[in-house]
């Protein structure tokens, strides 16, 4: 009995996971750190993530996140904790590739086997000309009140001027 409920329960997750939406991208692993050694399964790390903002050229995002190692990190049980940095910079000339919301998802991905996401939003301050990057973590129930931001002052590059934020935004 209590076998075939822990399959339902594994059948509905994985059904969860596929209807979910899925990361416009890949981020790409920079490189890691390990915080708690363990003798016989991967250690716990932390990792650093760089992502492209997909509707922003010229604009990059570093995240760094906690992973558990162990045999619940290694088998992809462990929930991951909502302790996650961000920094994003103008990396090149800034071209918007359409019109921009505030609060618009940028990357997300899950955080745990079900339930759990991290989202990165992007925001336009007008006034200040400035891109505004915010990652959280959420759940279906309850949020993390935990998150980080950072702010990209549009800036001219080369020859090419500073384009205005306010003008792209919806």
């Amino acid at each position: 009995m209590w076998f075939r409920s822990l399959t339902y329960v594994g059948v509905l997750a994985l059904g969860m996971a596929a209807a979910g939406p899925a990361a416009a991208q890949e981020p790409d692993r920079i490189f890691d750190k390990s915080t708690v050694w363990r003798p016989l399964t991967p250690n716990d790390k932390l990792v650093v993530y760089g992502i492209d903002d997909p509707a922003v050229a010229g604009v990059a995002c570093w995240y760094t996140q906690p992973e558990k190692g162990g045999i619940k990190g290694t088998l992809g049980l462990a929930e991951d904790v909502s302790d996650i940095s961000l920094a994003c910079r103008q990396t090149g000339p800034v071209a918007f590739k359409g019109k921009l919301s505030q609060g618009e998802v940028v990357f997300s991905e899950r955080r745990s086997l079900i339930f759990k996401s991290m989202q990165i939003v992007r925001g336009c301050d007008t006034r200040r000309n400035t891109l505004i990057y915010m990652v959280y973590s959420d759940k279906v129930i309850q949020g993390s009140p935990k998150n980080s931001s950072s702010a990209v002052p549009l800036a001219p590059w080369g020859t090419e001027p500073a384009p205005k934020c306010a003008d792209a935004m919806k």
